[in-house]
């Protein structure tokens, strides 16, 4: 029987303003487990973080959380997940979560999100890593942020080719059958 897969999902510690990104973190954790898929995140219990390992976890699946110690407190680190890493800095954490992960979806979220999100993507144009990376765009969040990323390919600063990395989608089941069919394209960073 083969290992079921990791995917690490980025997401705001906070729950947003809109109910249909709960609604979202929820059907984001069961299909989670729908694709005998574990969760590995930041480890929190609040917000959009919170959401999604509780559904994960009411679905049968294993969930990692990954934390910084400065953080565990301010956070409120989950109490009730199958491991719960903790590091010592936001680069140990990144790189841990990385390290456990078979690919990576970002749901709405802050500026860690985004960090993340470019991080992950920016690994994977350079080749360091070939797991697949989706967007979960609830409700248009990312709209304007897809907007921008295509004229940075119209304005010549992106390949479409490391463009096309990322898969976009607003259904989660659908965004994980895509990332479970993902075959990076052998593109060349220059």
């Amino acid at each position: 029987m083969p290992a079921r897969k990791r995917i690490c999902v980025y997401c705001g510690s906070s729950p947003g303003n809109d109910p249909a990104f709960l609604k979202g973190a929820t059907s984001l954790g069961k299909a989670l487990a729908d694709h005998d898929c574990d969760l590995v995140y930041g480890g929190a219990s609040i917000g959009l973080m919170g959401t999604v390992a509780d559904a994960a976890l009411a679905s049968g699946a294993s969930v990692f959380g990954v934390m910084p110690k400065s953080l565990a407190d301010k956070e409120i680190a989950h109490g009730g997940l199958s491991e719960l890493y903790i590091t010592k800095s936001m680069h140990d954490r990144k790189e841990k979560m990385a390290a456990l992960s078979d690919g990576f979806i970002a749901l709405p979220g802050g500026l860690g999100t985004l960090e993340e999100l470019f991080e992950i993507w920016t690994w994977s144009q350079l080749d360091f890593h070939r797991k697949p990376i989706g967007l979960l765009n609830l409700e248009g969040y990312y709209d304007v942020l897809i907007s921008f990323l295509a004229s940075t390919v119209e304005k010549g600063f992106v390949k479409s080719s490391h463009a096309d990395m990322l898969l976009v989608d607003s259904n989660p089941g659908d965004l994980m059958k895509r990332m479970n069919e993902y075959e990076r394209p052998d593109t060349k960073k220059l």
